[in-house]
């Protein structure tokens, strides 16, 4: 007999309906002063945190165009400098040739007044060699000849 009085019952009593109702006031208490409150917690925490992810990708946005807009205006800067450097440069190389080329006018033309100067001196010398060759002929031919010069 003492197994048939420790036996599970398998037909519910009016305990069941009691252990429902409880389980029942317990989740309607537990739902107002616990979980409703939490959710609420919960729902404020999301919509912050939704809203500043919408917010920080906004940002997120906003420096991409600008960093974007700062890197096409430093290529721009940058290609005006190589542009403005390279005209300098033309500038400067082309006022340098012209230098070099009045530099070459005025060397050429000394250097033709010193070639006219020295064939003008060659032509005086030639001429004094000349001068001295035929008076030293005379000279040799006198003496050779033991009779006085034209």
């Amino acid at each position: 007999m003492f197994l048939a009085e420790a036996s599970i019952q398998l037909v519910p009593d009016g305990t069941l309906l009691l252990h429902l109702l409880v389980i029942g006031i317990m989740v309607f208490v537990l739902n107002r002063t616990l979980l409703k409150p939490i959710n609420r917690i919960l729902a404020e925490r999301e919509k912050l945190i939704s809203g500043q992810l919408s917010e920080a990708s906004a940002f997120k946005a906003e420096t991409e165009e600008k960093l974007r807009k700062y890197n096409e205006t430093l290529h721009d800067a940058r290609t005006e400098g190589y542009r403005l450097v390279e005209k300098e440069r033309a500038a400067a190389l082309k006022q340098k040739d012209e230098k070099i080329r009045v530099y070459r006018d005025e060397v050429s033309k000394d250097v033709a007044k010193q070639v006219e100067a020295t064939r003008k001196q060659e032509e005086t010398v030639r001429a004094e060699l000349e001068a001295q060759a035929i008076s030293i002929s005379d000279l040799i031919t006198s003496r050779i000849l033991r009779r006085p010069a034209r």
